[in-house]
């Protein structure tokens, strides 16, 4: 998987033809769906059914049963060593385990290999829109307009299937910046936790957190990944509860401490938690509502004893609150 990861991260703007064809042999997705045990002898069909539903065209947009058992057959041949210690390793294609026959694919013959499987969904009529369809609802909230659709889609087939073109023009559309706000992913929430606070990673406790807010690094649920619908329910929220306290480990102010100044104001003490965070943006109502908490809390304070331990207590909180705004869990 760490291969996997680097792979696709040096090519992940580059060609999306070049992209496929690297998937297509990956060790993990060999395993995973079955290519390196698919043979002129049994083929598998499921990497072909995958690459067409799930990478390129999109479920029942285009091909036919035929066409995942004929896409099986081309992408026959790969295989890997086992050992009873190493597990599978050596992955590698074998022409002896290719069939080389004739196959038709999408109306075409040819005798078609795994490079030929990739290149025919590329060149499909469906994958184009498949494409500018998935990469714009990661970045963008708001319904794609159909002008933008057609824009998009001769940006991506004229570039020679570039993936940075069209996500260049993505990144540029206004609706990125003024369409509805949508849910930061669980690892990105989690990283940018620690990177508002100068830290890196420092425990493996950040595995299960990640699990907890539901995107586990590495061990997607199925090989469509993550269901970002999930990043929000009940259970995924504590997990970012749990992401906030275990990033502010070692920051958190003891109700001890004398030093804390004990005629701090509520604005103060919401400018100085704004602060431990890096100063981000937050909405006028977000930071009424922190301002208002603040007050609140403020009321609160009434002997002597309590006007130091309770500020600290109120700073403490907001330091909490402020990641777990919608401001900040949104984008």
């Amino acid at each position: 998987m760490l291969g996997q990861n680097r792979m696709m991260r040096a090519r992940a703007l580059g060609n999306f033809h070049d992209l496929l064809v690297q998937v297509t042999r990956d060790p993990a997705i060999l395993l995973w769906l079955s290519g390196s045990s698919n043979t002129k002898y049994s083929p598998n069909e499921n990497y072909a059914r995958e690459m067409m539903e799930l990478f390129t065209l999109g479920a029942d947009r285009g091909y036919s049963q035929r066409d995942v058992e004929e896409q099986a057959r081309a992408l026959t041949g790969f295989a890997a060593d086992w050992s009873e210690g190493r597990g599978p390793y050596n992955f590698h294609f074998d022409p002896k385990l290719h069939d080389d026959g004739v196959k038709e694919i999408f109306g075409k013959r040819g005798r078609f290999g795994y490079r030929d499987s990739c290149w025919l969904c590329v060149e499909h009529r469906s994958h184009p829109s498949f494409m500018v369809s998935k990469l714009w609802n990661y970045f963008i909230g708001a319904p794609i307009p159909s002008s933008v659709t057609r824009s998009l889609q001769r940006v991506y087939v004229r570039s020679g299937y570039e993936v940075r073109p069209l996500v260049e023009a993505i990144l540029r559309h206004p609706l990125l910046y003024e369409g509805p706000r949508m849910v930061i992913p669980p690892v990105v929430y989690c990283a940018g936790l620690l990177r508002a606070l100068g830290q890196t990673i420092t425990t493996d406790s950040w595995a299960w957190i990640g699990e907890m807010t539901g995107q586990r690094l590495f061990e997607p649920p199925n090989v469509a990944g993550w269901d970002y619908t999930h990043w929000l329910d009940t259970s995924r929220w504590s997990g970012r509860l749990t992401a906030v306290n275990y990033a502010l480990d070692g920051t958190v102010i003891a109700d001890t401490d004398k030093r804390y100044p004990a005629d701090e104001t509520p604005s103060q003490v919401v400018a100085k938690a704004l602060s431990h965070w890096g100063d981000p943006q937050l909405s006028s109502g977000t930071r009424a509502n922190l301002e208002s908490f603040s007050r609140s809390a403020q009321r609160l304070i009434k002997g002597d004893w309590e006007q130091t331990g309770y500020r600290i207590l109120r700073q403490n909180a907001l330091r909490v609150l402020i990641p777990t705004t919608p401001d900040w869990q949104t984008c």
